[in-house]
Formats: C-alpha cells, sequence, structure tokens
C-alpha cells in the first residue's frame, strides 16, 4: 500500500533504539525525512546511518537530549523544523518507568517517571502543535498496554500510560477544530532491550532460564508469541498517512490479543 508520505516531515523522540528505532526506519522507507531525538547521540547516529542505508539518501537529523528537562521538547521540535522546514508527523515515544514493587519506589522513582513520559509528551506536544496545525499534520502517542488495568509492579508506568491516554482523547478533541489528528498506540511484549531487562527480572525472581521466563511473560498475558519493534512501525506509518485521515482520539492495542477488556 502506497502511504503517500513521501516528502513529509517527521520527529520521533526516543529514536535512538527499540521502537523508536523501528518507527523512524519505517517511516523512512515511506519516504518521510526524520529527526530523532534521545538522549544517546551515539545511538542516535548508528540509526541515522541505518535510515541512510535504507532510504538511499540522508533524510535524517538528529538531536541529542534529555526530555525531562522543559526546554529540551521544544529544542527537539525546532531542530526538526530547522532542517526539514516543516513537521507533519510527531511521535511522542521516548519513556520508562520503574517496575518494582509499589513500596520499595522513592518519591524521586515517581517524579521520574512523569518526568520524561508524561510530562515529555505533554511539553513536545505543545511545542509541535502551532507547525502541526499549519500542516494538517498528526501526532501518534505511543503508550502502553499496561494502562488498561492495574498491575502491583507497574504502579507508576500504569498511571503515566493511563494519564496519557486521556491527554490523547483530550488532545484529539482540540485537533477535529485545528486539524491535527491525534492517536496512541498501546504495545503489548515487544522485543526490545525493556523485554531483555524484563526477563531478566523474571529469571531472578522465579530462577528461570531465558526461555522460560519468556515462557511464562507469554502465558501471563495469554499470548503466543513476542511481538517485533516494526510492527509498531507498520502501524504508525499508517496512523500517520492520509489513509488514516478519519481516525482520531483512537487508542490501538498491538498485543497479540492480550487486551481482552472493552
Amino acid at each position: 500500500m502506497d502511504l503517500n508520505l513521501g516528502g513529509k516531515a517527521a520527529l520521533v523522540t526516543g529514536g535512538s533504539r527499540g521502537i523508536g528505532a523501528a518507527i523512524a526506519q519505517e517511516l523512512a522507507r515511506e519516504g518521510v525525512r526524520v529527526c530523532l531525538a534521545a538522549r544517546d547521540r551515539a545511538r542516535l547516529d548508528e540509526i541515522a546511518d541505518s535510515i541512510a542505508s535504507i532510504s538511499g539518501s540522508n533524510r535524517t537529523a538528529v538531536i541529542a537530549g534529555d526530555l525531562r528537562e522543559p526546554s529540551a521538547a521544544k529544542t527537539a521540535v525546532d531542530a526538526a523544523v530547522n532542517a526539514f522546514g516543516r513537521l507533519d508527523i510527531l511521535v511522542n515515544n521516548a519513556g520508562a518507568t520503574k517496575r518494582a514493587d509499589f513500596f520499595t519506589l522513592t518519591e524521586e522513582d515517581w517524579q521520574d517517571g512523569f518526568a520524561l513520559k508524561f510530562h515529555g509528551y505533554v511539553r513536545t506536544t505543545r511545542a509541535a502543535w502551532p507547525h502541526l496545525r499549519e500542516s494538517h499534520g498528526c501526532i501518534v502517542n505511543i503508550v502502553g498496554v499496561g494502562s488498561r488495568a492495574g498491575s502491583a509492579e507497574f504502579t507508576i508506568g500504569g498511571s503515566v500510560n493511563v494519564a496519557l491516554l486521556n491527554f490523547t482523547k483530550a488532545m484529539a478533541d482540540i485537533g477535529i477544530k485545528d486539524g491535527v489528528r491525534v492517536n496512541a498506540i498501546n504495545p503489548g511484549l515487544i522485543e526490545t532491550e525493556r523485554f531483555g531487562r524484563n526477563i531478566e527480572r523474571v529469571s531472578r525472581l522465579h530462577g528461570f532460564d531465558r526461555q522460560q521466563a519468556i515462557a511464562f511473560l507469554l502465558s501471563s498475558h495469554g499470548t503466543t508469541r513476542v511481538g517485533r519493534p516494526e510492527e509498531i512501525g507498520w502501524l504508525t506509518a499508517y496512523l500517520a498517512s492520509d489513509k488514516a485521515d478519519f481516525i482520531q482520539g483512537c487508542v490501538i492495542d498491538i498485543d497479540g490479543g492480550a487486551t481482552r477488556s472493552l
């Protein structure tokens, strides 16, 4: 399917690895010029090089910074606009939260969890909005299925994620008037470095080897396999395209059927 994305410009936060890198690569395959934002400049340069090899041209820009910092969001948006002269697509993806027993989590853990993922998405959305309004662009928020149900070991992440779903719906409401589409994707178990850390955590807790830990996680989710980062990239590219023009304020779970609630 031709998504007609050629020539558009995107900012992908958390673009140095995992889901963010896969999204950036898939957008590049569709002809999008991509600005990658994350803290690790060396990793950003690696992904930019991989995109150049995919697209056959230099369609990327990179901006290193910590989106916990209030000024970093505007800096990232400005970098994308300065590089490409416009902004059509914002993918909010940066952010990880600490997973642990609630009573071991500190005030700093909670502040950090909201600082990067929730406030980072809010600030980047605010900074990008005038440009997206001008281009009739779109936002795709990468959230997570932990928003769908409470989990004892995921109190920070679940709280942040459900707040982001509400934020997505609210901005979609504003976007109807302003001509900006806003949607969210909830990934389930995806084969990333973060999933690798989850495997290590389960192995330590239960004395499992790697394959046993993966089987345990799949059984816990009621699914048969782990998702691939590029599968999130494919869905993001579709949501960013005019093919999805009538999709507004939608939350799409891509988790192999793990989420069974309505």
